[in-house]
């Protein structure tokens, strides 16, 4: 099993940053990778960005690249987000997910494992 929990989430205004770390316990995966999720209210979860354990290759989505950095301190089984020019509509609960391959990194089926979410909201 893999424990994930979140933090860092809260409320800012438009063109503020936060930053999003999610620590894993338990079982880790080696060879396969950490990614953000987020949905918003009466949306489906989307990719956010991802990283690999051995090497740190990135991955993001459009709509956050060049604003949002991904990254991992593998001695403290940890991931960050970090989230600058936010927009209201970054304004989701953002989750923290673990896989244990990387055939799937952008899609909510390529992760086994969840953390219970935190929630971001960028104020207008």
């Amino acid at each position: 099993q893999v424990q994930l929990v979140e933090s860092g989430g809260g409320l800012v205004q438009a063109g503020g940053s936060l930053r999003l770390s999610c620590a894993a316990s338990g079982r880790t995966f080696s060879r396969g990778a950490m990614g953000w999720f987020r949905q918003a209210p009466g949306k489906e979860r989307e990719f956010v960005a991802a990283i690999t354990w051995s090497g740190g290759s990135t991955y993001y989505a459009g709509s956050v690249r060049g604003r949002f950095t991904i990254s991992r301190d593998n001695a403290k089984n940890t991931v960050y987000l970090q989230m600058n020019s936010l927009k209201p509509e970054d304004t989701a609960v953002y989750y923290c997910a673990a896989a244990a391959n990387q055939l799937q990194l952008r899609i909510p089926r390529g992760y086994d494992y969840w953390g219970q979410g935190t929630q971001v909201t960028v104020s207008s």
